[in-house]
């Protein structure tokens, strides 16, 4: 398993184009995909390739999520998803 941190950047956080984009993202990989917003107050976990799931961890602008890989593909698809993110989701 392998896991990188990253900060959201685009000024909307992962609402539904955004977290589209994630998720479709997300699905080219064969291995596992997590999301873990890091809150103090609350431990929230999504499944990267499920957009509910994704829409439903309520993450913002600025909030730190760690993405964890787990499976065949894990180095490529942690790199892939991590640029997402810095490159700002599309927006």
């Amino acid at each position: 398993m392998v896991s990188g941190k990253v900060k959201i950047k685009n000024p909307t956080g992962l609402h539904l184009r955004p977290a589209g984009l994630f998720c479709k993202t997300a699905m080219q990989f064969g291995c596992k995909i997590v999301i873990r917003k890091i809150n103090k107050s609350e431990d929230v976990t999504a499944n990267a390739k499920s957009v509910l799931s994704v829409l439903g961890a309520c993450i913002k602008s600025g909030d730190e999520i760690e993405i964890l890989c787990e499976g065949k593909d894990e180095e490529e698809a942690l790199e892939e998803m991590v640029r997402i993110v810095e490159d700002g989701l599309g927006e």
